[in-house]
């Protein structure tokens, strides 16, 4: 595997271990030897789980490989074209399962005996998971306003659960105070396999659109991890020969209570300014300061995509209206998404007959 930094594209062949950030504080980006080769889908496995496509994944031996059954979730179709990715059924309820699964495989790897991460919700109980299958401490900083149900859901699984402040910023701010040394940061982004867990979202995409790719999809961001690692799939696709054609144009979706990354593409920004105040019941998007907020600009310029808000006061509405549209028992950043699909729609920047992929990224935890 090869490790190059997004900012300062500095190559690092023989980094120190366990593996964080580029020497100047950015994240990295894993790369192999394999890409741009063309390759044969029939490498991917029989296993009904995200490892299906370990041929595309970092190489890890078998016995360092922590899996609850994390992937593989369907692929919904609607009607007007619309295809919704059910990230509900996964092992803890979200879509954070995919990144932690990959990344605390790596952290046992490398000799990991102890992780830490701040968490708004979801990747805290998710971090807890598969700490716990895998023999490894985890220490969980979350928000006071933080629900009940993700206390209980993080405490289920033995994590050490630290509380502070009001968004996940301030309880990262708790974490870096209370950090010990042998604590390895699992923060999004601030290690590099999360994306790689991510992007097997997109690979799974293209399988089951029989390897086809939609025209646009339509992402509740936060971190970023999965605009980025899906993204990373397609490109990966595209020059294996799995996939031809244009790639989806990408859509980041965000609250009006917590935006800043469409605030910075909207001013056609390189990067993101911490976003003051910030308050949304979408809890996974209530991240005010992405690690990866140029990265995720990135996406949408290679992408040709866009960045919209949904209105923090319509939310309750458009999550119940997306519920009744779906089936699915999710959580408010679906409403996220529904609002931005229907603002697009009436925009005319998705046009009739397109095919448009949309995500349920977590349960509603009540």
């Amino acid at each position: 595997m090869i490790y190059v930094c997004t900012t300062c594209k500095k190559r690092l062949d023989n980094p120190t271990k366990p593996l964080g950030l580029c020497p100047c504080g950015k994240p990295l980006s894993v790369h192999y030897d394999w890409e741009g080769i063309e390759g044969d889908i029939d490498v991917i496995t029989e296993d009904h789980s995200l490892w299906r496509y370990k041929r595309v994944l970092p190489n890890v031996e078998k016995e360092d490989i922590v899996s609850l059954g994390e992937g593989w979730s369907p692929l919904i179709p609607m009607a007007h074209h619309i295809f919704i990715k059910d990230e509900t059924v996964n092992p803890t309820g979200s879509f954070k399962d995919r990144g932690m699964a990959m990344a605390v495989t790596m952290a046992k790897a490398q000799g990991v005996k102890s992780i830490c991460l701040p968490s708004a919700g979801n990747a805290g109980v998710s971090a807890a998971a598969y700490c716990q299958k895998a023999g490894i401490d985890c220490h969980v900083f979350l928000p006071e306003t933080i629900p009940d149900s993700f206390k209980k859901a993080t405490d289920q699984y033995g994590a050490n659960i630290i509380l502070e402040g009001q968004t996940i910023s301030h309880a990262a701010h708790k974490m870096v105070e209370s950090k010990k040394d042998d604590w390895f940061d699992i923060s999004t982004l601030k290690e590099p396999f999360r994306v790689e867990g991510k992007k097997t979202l997109g690979y799974e995409i293209a399988e089951q659109m029989n390897w086809t790719l939609p025209d646009v999809i339509i992402y509740p961001t936060g971190g970023g991890t999965g605009l980025i690692g899906m993204w990373k799939s397609f490109i990966e696709m595209k020059a294996m020969g799995w996939v031809s054609g244009s790639l989806p144009r990408m859509v980041v979706a965000q609250s009006d209570g917590c935006a800043p990354v469409v605030k910075a593409f909207q001013s056609m920004e390189k990067s993101t300014e911490f976003w003051n105040n910030s308050e949304t019941i979408a809890l996974g998007l209530n991240v005010p300061g992405p690690l990866g907020g140029s990265w995720m600009l990135n996406v949408l310029s290679e992408s040709n995509g866009i960045a919209v808000t949904a209105k923090e006061s319509d939310l309750v509405e458009l999550t119940e209206n997306m519920k009744d549209m779906s089936g699915i028992n999710a959580s408010a950043e679906a409403g996220v998404v529904w609002s931005g699909y229907q603002s697009l729609i009436e925009a005319g920047w998705i046009s009739d007959g397109e095919r448009v992929v949309l995500f349920a990224t977590g349960v509603e935890r009540c």
